[in-house]
């Protein structure tokens, strides 16, 4: 069975501010790269959203999706629920269901998530897709994570990440063409592990496996939610 995907970030931040810019779909949408387009349902419930990811110029992947978010949780905490599916041929996921937890501490939010999905293009293909949907998350909480504590826009934080990635693939290049193998070999490994610039979002900041099982347990509104 494929493991459960789970992420979490500790985010110094107003609860508040850190529910709004991940409850709103407009704003949600900026942050998170698994999505390019998030937006509710026009006359329909209001937890019941539309998503759209584009892999290629000129080309979307929809998909439907039902949310209901819980405020008052034992301690301050808040979960979020939520149920989503696509039956776009293109999309690499069927159908899943997920939470996010907010978890008040006195070092600020664990923000977490738990989801796992029903894949599209087989279970082969998932065996390198699902990694890559993880790190995604990841990198994406952390992206959110710079915009709460330092200011730091998403699209500003992308473009970083995008220069800094241009850099390391440009020495990694230049080694090869001009320096011996071995020299190019250990320039190309020092490249690909130095931890990236603190303004840069890194995938490598967030936890990837719970520290507590308990963490990792489904909100009980999930079990009762319906599908999209």
């Amino acid at each position: 069975m494929a493991r459960r995907i789970y992420v979490e970030a500790l985010i110094r931040c107003d609860l508040d501010e850190l529910w709004r810019r991940t409850q709103e779909p407009d704003v949600h949408q900026r942050w998170d790269l698994r999505f390019t387009r998030i937006e509710r349902l026009a006359g329909a419930d209001p937890g019941r959203f539309r998503y759209a990811v584009r892999p290629l110029p000129g080309l979307a992947v929809h998909g439907v999706g039902v949310s209901v978010g819980e405020r008052f949780g034992p301690g301050g905490s808040r979960t979020s629920a939520l149920r989503f599916r696509s039956e776009h041929p293109l999309s690499p996921i069927r159908s899943g269901s997920g939470y996010w937890r907010y978890v008040p501490t006195g070092a600020g939010v664990r923000f977490l998530t738990g989801y796992d999905y029903a894949p599209g293009w087989g279970r082969l293909v998932d065996l390198l897709f699902r990694p890559l949907m993880g790190w995604g998350t990841a990198w994406s909480f952390d992206r959110l994570r710079l915009w709460l504590e330092d200011g730091t826009p998403p699209e500003a934080s992308l473009r970083r990440a995008l220069s800094e990635a241009g850099i390391r693939a440009a020495a990694c290049a230049a080694g090869w063409l001009a320096a011996p193998p071995v020299a190019a070999a250990a320039l190309t490994v020092l490249a690909v592990a130095l931890p990236p610039l603190p303004s840069t979002p890194a995938a490598r900041r967030c936890l990837r496996r719970p520290p507590d099982p308990r963490s990792a347990t489904a909100p009980a509104t999930l079990r009762t939610l319906e599908r999209p």
